[in-house]
C-alpha cells in the first residue's frame, strides 16, 4: 500500500511548546512523512517555528484537537456551544496556517463530560448544527473534517461507527466525513472490518492503536484484518500511529508500557512498514 505513514504526537503529551521540535527530526529520519498534531492553541502566532521546521523536514501535518466540558458543543449553554464553535474555527485556521488538509478528533461534543443517559435528539441536533458550520470553515480553506467516535467511557454521543455516520448523515455536508482509531473500535465494534468497510468512501482518515495503547504489533489487535478492509475499500488516506504514554494524563496509563518513546516510533513504523508492504 502507497499510503502516507503518519503518527501522532499526543505521544507527548497535549503541550506542544517547541522543546518537541526536535522530535520532529526523529519522527523524519525513521521514515515517516505524516505528523498528527494536537492543536489545543488556537493563536497563530505560536506556531510560526512550527511551520518552518515542518517546511524544513518536508513532513506532512494532520491536525486534531479534543474539547473539555469549556468547549462542548452539545451543552445546554448556547454561550458554551458558541465558544465550542469559534475555537474549533479558530483550530481550522492553524491547520490551513499548518497546510493541514485535515483535522481529525472528538470534537463533536467534549472529552469525559456524562449526564448518565444517552444523548438525546436535541443534543444530535446542536452537534450537527455545530459541525454544519465548521465544515462550512473548513471548506473555505481546504481543510475536511474527520470526526473520531471514543468508547463509551470517554464519551457518549458517538461510541461506534453507527452512531458516528447516522451523525455526518444529520449534519449533511460534503465536507463532514469520518476517521477510524482502532482502539475505540477494538472496544465498540463487533466486527472491525466490517465497520471499516461501513464507512467505506466516507473514510479519510485511519490511526493504528494498540488495545494497550502501546507499540504497533506488541498487543492483540488483528492489523492484517483491518489492512485487508482498507485494501478493500481502496482506502487512499494517512495510516497513522497512535500511542500514549504517562505523559498523557487523559488516557489513564500510569504503568510504563514501553521502553521509551523513541523505541515506540521506530518499532512501530518497522512494523506498520512491514504491513503495509
Amino acid at each position: 500500500m502507497t499510503n502516507k505513514r503518519g503518527i501522532n504526537l499526543l505521544l507527548w503529551g497535549v503541550e506542544m511548546t517547541e522543546d518537541l521540535l526536535p522530535v520532529l527530526n526523529l519522527i523524519k529520519e525513521t521514515g515517516y512523512d505524516t505528523v498528527e498534531i494536537p492543536i489545543m492553541n488556537a493563536d497563530i502566532s505560536q506556531w510560526k517555528n512550527w511551520k518552518k521546521r515542518l517546511d524544513e523536514l518536508g513532513l506532512n501535518v494532520v491536525a486534531e484537537t479534543i474539547n473539555g466540558p469549556d468547549l462542548n458543543s452539545i451543552d445546554k449553554d448556547p454561550d458554551v456551544r458558541k465558544m465550542a464553535l469559534e475555537f474549533n474555527k479558530g483550530v481550522i485556521d492553524v491547520a490551513n496556517f499548518l497546510e493541514a488538509e485535515l483535522f481529525i478528533g472528538p470534537y463533536h461534543s467534549a472529552l469525559g463530560v456524562f449526564t448518565s443517559e444517552p444523548a438525546t435528539n436535541e443534543e444530535k441536533k446542536w452537534a450537527a448544527e455545530n459541525l454544519w458550520h465548521l465544515a462550512e470553515h473548513g471548506q473555505k480553506s481546504g481543510v475536511m473534517l474527520g470526526l473520531e467516535y471514543l468508547n463509551r467511557f470517554e464519551s457518549y454521543l458517538c461510541t461506534c461507527t453507527d452512531e458516528t455516520l447516522e451523525l455526518i448523515d444529520l449534519v449533511d455536508h460534503p465536507n463532514c466525513q469520518m476517521m477510524f482509531d482502532t482502539f475505540h473500535a477494538n472496544i465498540e465494534e463487533k466486527d472491525l472490518a466490517e465497520a471499516i468497510k461501513k464507512i467505506g468512501k466516507r473514510l479519510v482518515h485511519v490511526q493504528l492503536s494498540e488495545n494497550d495503547r502501546g507499540t504497533l504489533g506488541a498487543g492483540h489487535i488483528d492489523f492484517p484484518e483491518i489492512v485487508d478492509a482498507l485494501k478493500g475499500i481502496d482506502y487512499q488516506g494517512v495510516i497513522s500511529v497512535e500511542a500514549f504514554s504517562q505523559k498523557l494524563s487523559a488516557a489513564h496509563i500510569w504503568r510504563q508500557m514501553f521502553e521509551s518513546e523513541e523505541q515506540l516510533v521506530k518499532d512501530s513504523y518497522v512494523y506498520l512498514n512491514k504491513l503495509l508492504e
